[in-house]
């Protein structure tokens, strides 16, 4: 068995690997950048090793440096994580030519099932149904188009060695197949390297199925059932769970089997997934599940799978790349109640779902007063309040994942558990998860991977806290600041004031202005207490309550004059949303633009964010290069209306 280990990784994975191998009695080492010198998986480790400057380019992805931290730590294995370099098959084998034991599988694995085109080729020798579409050497622009209009819109644009939603683009029409398909390439060269694609049939009712299967260096293979991983947003998951709604045994063995025959064909190792496309217009059905593409690494979302069975595969990992059979074969492993997995993402859903970094003061994942887990709830998380969220790396926070008996009691446990979420200030996906999870469609398992977009009115968040919520916080301000005796008399000036309408004999209430996101309310509070109002629970730090409500965190202060002022860089003005990176330029000063019409694209948390002009007018101030590196706030362009 491995005696030491060293986690190529960072965040709630580098976390999660740690837990096990602390509880096998492995030796850990964790790697860390500038940025995550104080990082918790650097904190929980036995051992941490600098490794570069905060970009991931200049650390995380430099093989050589993370072969160097292993021999300087002593090391006999490294365990990539997911994300990074775990699908590099260069650097599985620079690890194995070092000494070391990669926990993975096989270089000539990856690379089989890493191009998109190879792995649906040799899929296809298999006998594993594939998507139709495209999959040729010629990537002229002419070809691609040509390719795309005989297979019929819509279609996917597909970075050949593409993952994690990055480099793919959805085409409805000829007319904009040149332009998504520039954005396409320039993506995934910036990602991954290589700018190639494929071209597929854009399935119109698709839901995402997707099969954990499992490999030993002696010749076996098992498949641990299937995950749904439907609920997605701009091609990145946001809600998994398995095993999959809908779905019959025979339908279930068929694919499982198809999974299992795809590893086989590449005398899989390891941890993988299979994933696949389903077109469930009429439910799932055996012929009309096509491979999308193999997953030569661990999972974000395999927490659902190991709920489900019992299993913990970080573990099964460590044991495989010992050298040791698989734990279990196929007729022991059996699925055992349901497991849904929440994504909590550090981003900003009534801001278009841009990235919120900064330190986190206040966090609490789950109910207020459940500081451990039982056994219905897990959390897998790489920050802590105090921590800070990178701009650097992926803004997941934390996956918390829920168990129960049948779906809909998991799915009961998960909204409890993210509705009480507390994070501050940092702005999180959480709303947006609750208003998603107990959505009466998803409550009845009608999912596909448009759901995000179909229901998008539905999953829109409040704009102003619940009344009876703004009710507590000014109790709860009031007891807390003794502001009481102070503030009773009628002729008082400030937050509290007698309310007009006062009347002799009606019972005795003041009213209090508080400030929630700039916004001011009047809230007007009983004297005396009042046993019917509902009791809610919140937090009091300083002169602030921080409150939830379906998992969104408002500050609450007392009113002040100056409260809610914000400052505006003016009319025509496009300041940078967050910090990041101008990967390209589309005007110059003094162009004419038109509403709409895209300016610049910044990158930032390794997507591309369009800026577009707001109204017709002329470039006055132009100020972004390709290439430069932008703070938050940054006036980029200012555009001046058309007279």
């Amino acid at each position: 068995m491995i005696k030491s280990l060293l986690i190529a990784n960072r965040g709630e994975i580098a976390c999660r690997i740690i837990r096990t191998a602390r509880e096998m009695g492995i030796r850990t080492v964790a790697v860390y950048s500038d940025a995550d010198a104080k990082a918790l998986h650097v904190r929980e480790a036995d051992e941490a090793i600098h490794i570069g400057p905060s970009p991931a380019r200049e650390s995380y992805l430099i093989g050589e440096k993370i072969i160097a931290a292993a021999k300087q730590s002593g090391a006999e294995a490294i365990h990539p994580g997911y994300g990074f370099l775990s699908e590099n098959a260069g650097f599985a084998q620079a690890v194995k030519d070092a000494g070391l034991v990669w926990v993975g599988p096989n270089p000539d694995s990856i690379t089989a099932m890493g191009l998109k085109d190879a792995a649906k080729e040799r899929m296809i020798a298999a006998g594993v149904p594939v998507t139709p579409g495209y999959l040729g050497e010629d990537q002229s622009a002419e070809r691609l188009q040509a390719e795309a209009d005989a297979i019929g819109y819509p279609v996917l644009i597909k970075a050949v060695a593409g993952g994690g939603g990055k480099g793919m683009r959805r085409v409805d029409a000829a007319a904009d197949f040149a332009d998504a398909l520039a954005s396409c390439k320039r993506e995934a060269a910036s990602s991954f390297g290589d700018d190639r694609v494929l071209i597929e049939k854009y399935i119109l009712s698709p839901r995402h199925i997707e099969v954990q299967v499992f490999g030993d260096s002696h010749g076996n293979v098992v498949h641990l059932f299937e995950r749904d991983c439907s609920l997605q947003r701009r091609h990145q998951k946001v809600i998994e769970e398995a095993p999959a709604p809908g779905m019959d045994p025979e339908t279930r063995e068929a694919i499982c089997a198809a999974a299992v025959r795809a590893a086989k064909a590449v005398d899989y190792v390891g941890a993988g997934t299979i994933e696949f496309i389903a077109d469930a217009s009429e439910g799932l059905r055996a012929d009309r599940i096509w491979f999308m593409e193999m997953n030569t690494r661990l999972q974000v979302e395999h927490p659902v799978t190991e709920e489900i069975t019992g299993q913990d595969l970080v573990e099964w990992q460590l044991r495989v790349a010992s050298g040791e059979p698989l734990p279990l074969k196929q007729e022991a492993l059996e699925i055992n109640g349901w497991a849904v997995e929440a994504r909590l993402y550090a981003e900003d859903p009534e801001k278009g779902f841009l990235p919120s970094t900064g330190k986190i003061e206040l966090m609490t994942i789950g109910r207020f007063s459940r500081f451990e887990t039982g056994d219905e709830l897990r959390i897998d998380t790489g920050i802590e309040a105090r921590d800070t969220v990178q701009p650097y790396y992926d803004p997941m926070i934390a996956k918390v994942i829920a168990w129960g008996e049948d779906r809909n009691a998991a799915i009961d446990e998960l909204v409890d558990a993210m509705a009480d979420t507390l994070v501050w200030p940092v702005k999180t996906n959480t709303p947006f998860v609750v208003a998603a999870l107990d959505h009466e469609a998803f409550r009845a398992g009608d999912l596909s991977t448009g759901f995000i977009e179909q229901y998008a009115d539905d999953l829109a968040i409040p704009d102003a806290p619940d009344p009876d919520l703004l009710r507590a916080a000014a109790r709860k301000l009031r007891d807390e600041a003794s502001l009481f005796s102070v503030h009773r008399n009628a002729g008082t000036v400030g937050a509290w004031t007698i309310p007009s309408g006062f009347r002799l004999n009606a019972p005795p209430s003041t009213v209090m202005a508080l400030s929630a996101e700039g916004r001011r309310y009047e809230v007007s509070l009983p004297l005396l207490p009042d046993a019917a109002e509902p009791y809610i629970e919140m937090l009091h730090v300083d002169d602030a309550v921080y409150a939830v409500e379906n998992g969104k965190t408002w500050k609450i202060t007392t009113y002040r004059a100056a409260a809610g002022g914000h400052a505006s860089a003016g009319d025509g003005a496009l300041l940078a949303p967050m910090p990041g990176r101008v990967t390209s330029v589309d005007v110059a000063a003094g162009d004419t633009v038109t509403k709409g019409q895209r300016l610049l694209t910044l990158e930032a948390m390794k997507m591309e964010h369009g800026m577009s002009a707001p109204f017709d007018g002329v470039v006055a101030e132009l100020n972004a290069e390709a290439g430069a590196q932008v703070t938050e706030g940054t006036v980029l362009v200012r555009v001046e209306a058309a007279e």
